[in-house]
């Protein structure tokens, strides 16, 4: 059983938390899944929005779609999280992937 389904049967059986999204979202990025990781970081963010690990993998996910804006919303509502509950590390990435974000492209 892979830690997906794990999880995945955790979630089945009643089990929903915040953590048990951001895991699931996070095993369905490692495996390629970004739409199935969107929609479980998503529901993390619902339940808990001070989760600023979950909003900055949510980002991560929207941007594996080509979702752009909703990535840049993710990670501008992620930092402003991270900020006020004194996660510095998160709030650098999120800095970091924001300002990646606002670079023109060199293609």
């Amino acid at each position: 059983m892979t830690q997906r389904e794990g999880l995945e049967k955790l979630l089945a059986a009643g089990r929903d938390s915040a953590l048990l999204r951001f895991g699931l979202g996070n095993a369905c990025l490692q495996e390629g899944d970004a739409a199935a990781a969107a929609e479980h970081l998503a529901q993390a963010t619902r339940q808990q929005a001070s989760y600023s690990a979950a909003w900055k993998l949510l980002g991560k996910a929207l941007l594996q779609l080509d979702r752009v804006d909703a990535a840049q919303a993710a990670w501008t509502t992620g930092l402003a999280v991270a900020e006020q509950q004194g996660d510095q590390q998160s709030a650098k990435e999120m800095a970091v992937f924001l300002r990646r974000l606002q670079r023109p492209s060199a293609e």
